[in-house]
């Protein structure tokens, strides 16, 4: 899978950051705070291309990878349902021990960045074959997500091991979506989840991952 992207640096003190953004707005996905929960919409592009920045930042523990999106219209149908404030997404592995508080100033110094392409493998149903699902349960698991929200941002820290494990939960519903919605027209709801009972979450909210082909404008 390629994704086109432009990679921002900026200089904070002593320290020079990384930030790697899609070149291409993702216009048709939105993150919602729903206070007990997170609910991203997200069309088949948004989906794969966010699956792509997750499998990046499994691959990039010295990038931090931002979604912008707090600005997109949310999804024309069942306007009641999304009523939350709109976040942008910030992608970071937990050894980077990035401050959130600091994320405004820093968003702010990013010059017009590199275009640059990132190829990662096409992720397969079998990549997940030797995934010790128990493990994720035990007391010593630290491939965890934990969030915070800064700035309109959601931070979602974790290891390379569980961005690289749940990276598929965005693909199927790239995959998945349209066909079910064509084949279900009067219930057309597809999601994925990071749940809490799948062992991924520490200090972090569930978030539903839900496919949507009906956009405002």
């Amino acid at each position: 899978m390629k994704l086109p992207v432009v990679v921002h640096r900026a200089r904070w003190g002593a320290d020079e950051f990384r930030v790697i953004r899609p070149a291409q707005p993702l216009t048709r996905a939105v993150l919602i705070d729903h206070d007990r929960y997170l609910n991203a919409h997200l069309d088949q592009e948004a989906a794969r291309s966010i699956a792509v920045l997750w499998m990046l930042a499994a691959r990039s523990p010295r990038s931090l990878i931002h979604v912008p999106m707090r600005a997109n219209h949310p999804p024309a149908r069942d306007m009641s349902d999304h009523a939350g404030a709109l976040l942008d997404l910030v992608l970071l592995h937990h050894s980077l021990q990035f401050a959130p508080a600091r994320w405004k100033e820093l968003r702010g110094r990013l010059g017009p960045g590199r275009p640059q392409t990132v190829s990662l493998p096409e992720a397969k149903d079998d990549d997940l074959a030797g995934t010790d699902y128990a493990a994720r349960h035990y007391r010593e698991n630290r491939d965890l997500f934990h969030q915070h929200l800064h700035a309109d941002t959601l931070f979602m820290t974790g290891s390379a091991k569980v961005f690289r494990e749940t990276a598929q939960h965005f693909l199927d519903v790239a995959r998945e979506g349209p066909v079910y919605t064509q084949v279900h027209p009067r219930y057309p709801h597809y999601c994925a989840e990071l749940h809490s009972t799948d062992g991924t979450l520490g200090n972090a909210r569930e978030m539903h991952i839900e496919y949507c082909d009906q956009w405002g404008s």
